[in-house]
């Protein structure tokens, strides 16, 4: 057997693909949990659902189409009431190539410009509804997603004072993954707060633009139910523990 370094990874990659890293953590993350926290979803009046058979006729990777409705959204949050389609889909080409296998269209037909459209303008929406009700704080775009051992540094979606915002936009409800990236989110600025002294995020926010859902949840709560009652200074002695071998076997 032969030791090989562990390669440096984001952590949106080490949730989705690396599991098990956060299932010593977390292990009482399973269905039964999942369901009982999706209990709690709730919609925002006045927002109409995205039309499945619209997103169905679009040609494009689907990631890669709400990824431009992401970047749309965020032009419209920062007061540009008519962003150009071409430029909004150049960042979003680069987005998604960090993160997954992206396949590129070359051009955008009018039906994925409806559905990027609808799904941007639902999230301006219900961020800008959400914010009404903290009008002392203001949306953040990319909060820093903090380092540690092999876990490269990242950015989130949206943090609004002390709630991270992710968005999901999917035909389903949360899953077991979007709870595994908020939780390692939490634990990678926990950890950077022991050390700086930053404030971390107490509440989390998924929201679903495509299906007009949204689930507001306590990070105490989440942490807690997840991971056997195990103390935050717990988790972050284990996660160290975890990210801080730079090897494995082959």
């Amino acid at each position: 057997m032969a030791l090989r370094r562990l390669p440096v990874r984001d952590p949106r990659t080490v949730a989705r693909d690396i599991p098990g890293v956060l299932d010593i953590l977390f292990p009482c993350l399973t269905g039964g949990l999942v369901t009982s926290l999706n209990r709690g979803i709730v919609s925002f009046a006045g927002i109409d659902p995205v039309p499945d058979k619209l997103v169905v006729r679009s040609h494009l990777q689907k990631a890669l189409l709400f990824e431009l409705a992401m970047v749309r959204a965020e032009h419209l949050l920062d007061g540009d009431t008519a962003p150009g389609w071409d430029g909004c889909f150049k960042v979003a080409i680069e987005r998604q190539r960090r993160h997954y296998d992206a396949k590129i269209s070359q051009e955008l037909g009018q039906c994925d410009l409806d559905v990027a459209s609808h799904t941007a303008r639902n999230l301006v929406e219900m961020l800008r509804s959400v914010n009404g009700q903290h009008p002392d704080v203001k949306i953040l775009k990319s909060p820093v997603i903090p380092g540690l051992g092999w876990i490269a540094s990242g950015v989130g979606d949206f943090s609004l004072g002390g709630i991270l915002i992710e968005v999901k936009n999917t035909d389903r409800n949360f899953v077991s993954g979007d709870f595994r990236q908020v939780l390692m989110y939490w634990m990678l600025k926990y950890a950077a707060s022991i050390e700086n002294g930053d404030a971390v995020w107490s509440d989390c926010l998924l929201l679903n633009p495509r299906r007009n859902a949204a689930l507001a949840i306590s990070f105490n709560y989440l942490l807690r139910s997840a991971s056997v009652s195990a103390s935050h200074v717990e988790l972050y002695e284990l996660m160290r523990s975890i990210v801080g071998q730079e090897f494995e076997w082959n």
